[in-house]
């Protein structure tokens, strides 16, 4: 595990960002420092997206743990969700609307139209 470093989960980000431009939502960036750094951020709007791995996050209709290092997995996803409810806490405590999708749900139409409500 130590020998894997992140690169970021471009695939995905690329293809949310496709139907963001679709849905004709704007003025969003995906390079911020913000806390938790979250994946694609409306400033003025002040709404924070993450797009989860539905590997790395624990997603409740994708994942499976692999049969190797049993013990492993479930407390790294685990930690993953605390993570998780930690960041989006903090940024919630410091104004900002959180939106978590999971990865295999990028391609629906309802993720666009609820961003939408926030962000205009």
């Amino acid at each position: 595990m130590s020998a894997i470093r992140s690169a970021g989960n471009l695939s995905t980000e690329v293809t949310m960002a496709s139907v963001l431009r679709r849905a004709g939502l704007t003025g969003w960036r995906r390079t911020t420092k913000y806390f938790g750094r979250p994946d694609f951020v409306w400033k003025r709007a002040r709404v924070a997206l993450f797009v989860d791995g539905c590997f790395w996050h624990g997603c409740p209709r994708c994942y499976q743990a692999p049969a190797k290092h049993s013990k492993y997995w479930p407390a790294m996803v685990k930690y993953n969700k605390r993570r998780d409810r930690r960041v989006a806490a903090v940024l919630r405590a410091d104004g900002w609307q959180v939106v978590r999708v999971w990865e295999c749900q990028v391609n629906g139409s309802s993720i666009a139209t609820r961003l939408r409500h926030l962000v205009f």
